[in-house]
Formats: C-alpha cells, sequence, structure tokens
C-alpha cells in the first residue's frame, strides 16, 4: 500500500467550531428543530470548507489531482458534509444512515433494522462481547445491534455533533451503560492493539482516502481471532472510469455523501485481502432477488410503501418531495430563518439520491458489499 498521508488531528478546535456553528441544537428532537438554530457564520464557513471540493470541479474535467486534494483532506471533509448534512437526513431517513434491503410487505425502519440485525447475526456477536461501530453517525444501528445481540459498543465518529446526539439518544432509550462514543480518526484510531472482540462499519469506511488504510487500522484493534463486518459502498467492476455517464454518476455520489475516494469491488476485496483478514463472506447483496429494490425510497415510487407510515415517510424522498422541501428551505433562508448554504447542502444531496439511483439500474454502484472477515489467531 502506498503511503498515506493523514491529517492532523485537532480536537480542541473540532469541538470550538461545533459549539459555535450547532450551539444546543444537539438536544433538539432533531431534522427541521434542529436547522434552525445554526450559527449563520460558522454554516458559511462549513459550506467554503466542503464545496471548495466540488465547485467548478465537473467530471469531464477531474483530475487526479482534484482527486488527490480530497484524499488530503479526507476528515475536514467528511467531518463538515456531516455538519451540514446530519439534520437533513434524520429529517429525511431517520437516525440510522444507511440503505437496506426490503422483503415483501416490509415497512421502511423494519427493513432498516432488519439490515443491522443481519450484520449482527453473520459476525456471530452475541452477549457481553466489546465491539466497535467505526463510523457510528448519530448511533441508530449501535443501539439497534446493542438491543439486538447484547453486545457493548464503542462507537468512532470524527464529528463532535454526531457524537452528541448519539449519545443523547442512548440516555434517553437506557442504553448509556451499553454504549460509548469516542471522537476520533479511522484512520489513525488511538486504542490500543487487541482491544476489540469484533468490529462492524456500516456505510462509513467509504469516507477513507484509502480502504486499506482504515482497514488495516481495524485489524490492529481487533482482538486475534476477532471478527470484522462491513456493508461497503463500491463502485461494481461494470464501472468504466471512461466512460463520462459512469463518471458523472460517481462523482454525483461522491459529492452528495461526503465521499474522497470511491473505489470498485475487486479493490475492495483486495484491500481487506491486504490489510491481514481472512475473508469468510463477500456478497453484493444489492444483486439478491428482493421484492423490492434497495434504492425504491430514492425512486419515489410510493406503490413499493410497506405501510400507510412509509408512504409519508417515503414522499419526502420522491422528486415531489425534494422539491416541496427545498424550497421551502430556499424561502427560509431568504428570510434569514435557516443560514445561507442550506439549500444548496439540500440540492446536492438531492443530486446524490439520483445517481444513487441511476448507479444502480446500471449496476455501477453498490450501497451493500458485505464482507465478513476474521483476524487469524497467530
Amino acid at each position: 500500500m502506498a503511503p498515506i498521508a493523514l491529517e492532523n488531528e485537532d480536537h480542541d478546535r473540532d469541538a470550538a467550531f461545533n459549539k459555535v456553528l450547532h450551539g444546543k441544537s444537539a438536544e433538539e428532537r432533531g431534522g427541521i428543530r434542529s436547522m434552525f438554530k445554526k450559527d449563520a457564520a460558522a454554516q458559511k464557513a462549513a459550506i467554503e470548507e466542503y464545496f471548495k471540493h466540488w465547485d467548478n470541479k465537473a467530471a469531464s474535467t477531474e483530475t487526479e489531482e482534484i482527486r488527490d486534494s480530497r484524499k488530503a483532506e479526507y476528515a475536514t471533509l467528511t467531518r463538515h458534509y456531516y455538519n451540514l448534512a446530519t439534520d437533513i437526513y434524520e429529517y429525511g431517513w431517520g437516525s440510522s444512515f444507511h440503505f437496506c434491503r426490503f422483503a415483501y410487505g416490509e415497512g421502511f425502519y423494519q427493513g432498516i433494522a432488519r439490515h443491522e440485525h443481519f450484520l449482527a447475526h453473520m459476525m456471530g456477536l452475541r452477549d457481553g462481547m466489546k465491539v466497535l461501530d467505526v463510523g457510528c453517525g448519530v448511533g441508530g444501528p449501535a443501539r439497534e445491534i446493542a438491543k439486538f445481540s447484547g453486545v457493548n459498543i464503542t462507537g468512532l465518529n470524527n464529528n463532535d455533533y454526531q457524537i452528541e446526539r448519539a449519545t443523547r439518544y442512548a440516555q434517553k432509550e437506557g442504553l448509556s451503560s451499553q454504549l460509548s462514543f469516542r471522537k476520533g480518526d479511522f484512520m489513525q484510531m488511538s486504542f490500543p492493539p487487541d482491544t476489540f472482540d469484533a468490529v462492524y462499519a456500516i456505510e462509513a469506511t467509504v469516507h477513507a482516502p484509502s480502504l486499506e488504510g482504515v482497514y488495516s487500522q481495524i485489524f490492529r484493534v481487533l482482538k486475534p481471532g476477532g471478527v470484522f463486518g462491513v456493508y461497503e459502498w463500491l463502485m461494481t467492476d461494470e464501472y468504466d472510469n471512461s466512460n463520462p455517464e459512469h463518471r458523472e454518476i460517481r462523482l454525483g455520489i461522491e459529492q452528495g455523501n461526503g465521499i474522497s475516494n470511491m473505489v470498485r469491488i475487486s479493490e475492495g476485496v483486495k484491500a481487506i485481502k491486504a490489510a491481514g483478514f481472512d475473508l469468510e463472506v463477500h456478497e453484493n447483496l444489492a444483486d439478491r432477488q428482493d421484492a423490492r429494490p434497495w434504492y425504491y425510497p430514492l425512486d419515489g415510487d410510493l406503490r413499493m410503501a410497506g405501510s400507510i407510515g412509509d408512504i409519508l415517510t417515503i414522499a419526502r424522498m420522491t422528486k415531489w418531495g425534494r422539491f416541496v422541501a427545498h424550497n421551502t428551505i430556499g424561502a427560509a433562508e431568504r428570510i434569514g430563518l435557516l443560514p445561507k448554504g442550506t439549500r444548496k447542502t439540500a440540492d446536492s444531496l438531492g443530486l446524490a439520491a439520483d445517481c444513487l439511483v441511476a448507479g444502480a439500474k446500471l449496476h455501477l454502484f453498490t450501497p451493500m458489499y458485505l464482507m465478513v472477515a476474521r483476524k487469524p489467531i497467530s
């Protein structure tokens, strides 16, 4: 593996910025309410820092140097992405920031929970195990897996706001004895070697500038014989970087999701093996013949909703739902109720949604490449 330049961590700086930008909005119920409690100047700084990597950088003119500049600031890019997007995610999707498969008649949140249960099952998680959640978001999967498996989970996250929200949710659900959350960069973990019985990552390690780099860190903190399970975002091996349409789709996904360097399935499999793992299971779960495709909530076909409640949830994510929400956000911006740039962030997420659907329909992308691997005992 070629050496990856790591960003210098400055937790005091990040905490100070978080306090200014988010204030006490982490104590709000979430979603729309929290969006109204941001500091306008700090929001502007986060917008500029994030979008400097994307503005006026079209897929047709993208160079390796441009991609390298994103990789060089992978941690800052990801941190500011979630400074901007977390409240919108919670409004539109809930507190588990990932996709899932859908069985016949299965409700949206039921499918989300089953996806988390399936990973825990495939990893063999059981009562009392010490587990690390790499890139834990606001703790939705950690709470579900803790309740399902009885494990004790440490969530690792480089975004202070998400840690505050995750901690609040754990306290609210009476899970503080099972869950804790740690600030850190998953490319340079501070945990001692051989700390955890198991490690999982749900659609999070895609933010790494190098999959081999983050997988190697996971390998280091796992105990010998420990298991690592991941749902990885990957381009399929049908992706052709010389194809302009393919590049547009890949870049749209990256821009709207805070990703510096998405790679193909073959590269992901190679990376986990290069990190030292014995790969026991790997499969693109998006290829399974399910009753409804994983991307249906973004595609806007309300006929596929599993319940009346799902119709209300999914309507927010359809093109019409996004049109109404984004224009409402724009109007609130213009009269000063929301900070400048909130609409720009929402539009970027909308672009990503369209590119995710296009990538899925062309079989160029998967958000659920399952890998279960083990650290050798010797």
